[in-house]
């Protein structure tokens, strides 16, 4: 299935389907199983605003979690986790806002299979994790290079407000593994690569991220980026693609 969060007199969540939107009563996640089916009129895609398809209380993301975004550095032993606030959330074709302060320096774009989690978890293993997830969405873990080897940690580098466009939609009951991702900027490929070249798979990020937080439906584990990422300038337009999910685009302009 496809979901989508849209606004039209009032925001909703809808199943998404033949190009049309139809609202839900809740979350998806929310629903019991067996529940009535949507009942919104089915509205042209065209004719809503795609809204950030979730809103999560916590968003995980990974460093260094293909062995070609290493650049030289030594092969984590265990996964290398750090936090993104909420409020850097935008949606499909919301801009990323480039910071004003140019000691941010070069922005780029990382391009990332995201996990939406669907029930509250605790302290699970990892043969039973994927039990908990929901879908998956398109993620830009956008990233300021000179505040994250600046600062002490990298909140501002990567939770600057707009720097973690998601969408356009959550779908469930595709294999990760086959969701090639890939990236461009005005057209161009800047990033091509698989999820099956993760160091730490979607199982292991979920037991070793519940070990110490307890993940609620809605959450978000961004996954990690592969190769060179690439910088982002006033102007252009980005586009993150995952198959089996879709397209999320972005233009990009300065603060």
């Amino acid at each position: 299935m496809t979901y989508a969060r849209f606004e039209k007199d009032g925001v909703s969540f809808a199943v998404v389907e033949a190009g049309t939107v139809r609202s839900l009563a809740a979350a998806p996640w929310d629903l019991p199983a067996g529940s009535p089916p949507p009942s919104g009129p089915a509205l042209p895609l065209s004719s809503v605003r795609l809204l950030p398809p979730c809103a999560p209380s916590k968003i995980f993301a990974l460093g260094f979690n293909y062995r070609d975004h290493l650049a030289g550095r030594q092969e984590p032993r265990e996964p290398q986790v750090f936090l993104k606030v909420p409020s850097s959330i935008v949606g499909p074709d919301d801009p990323i806002v480039l910071p004003s302060d140019a000691s941010a320096g070069r922005i780029d774009e990382e391009a990332e299979l995201v996990v939406v989690m669907g029930k509250r978890c605790r302290a699970v293993r990892r043969g039973q994790a994927m039990e908990y997830v929901f879908g998956y969405t398109c993620g830009n873990d956008v990233s300021a290079r000179a505040w994250q080897k600046a600062d002490l940690n990298w909140w501002r580098a990567k939770s600057s407000d707009t720097f973690s466009p998601i969408g356009p939609f959550i779908v469930t009951g595709i294999d990760p593994l086959e969701a090639g991702i890939s990236a461009r900027i005005n057209g161009r490929a800047v990033q091509s690569c698989s999820p099956r070249d993760l160091l730490f798979d979607i199982p292991t990020l979920i037991e070793w991220i519940s070990a110490s937080v307890t993940l609620e439906p809605g959450d978000l584990i961004f996954t990690g980026t592969s190769g060179a990422p690439a910088e982002l300038h006033a102007g252009d337009v980005v586009e993150v693609e995952i198959e089996g999910i879709g397209v999320l685009r972005n233009p990009v302009r300065q603060g």
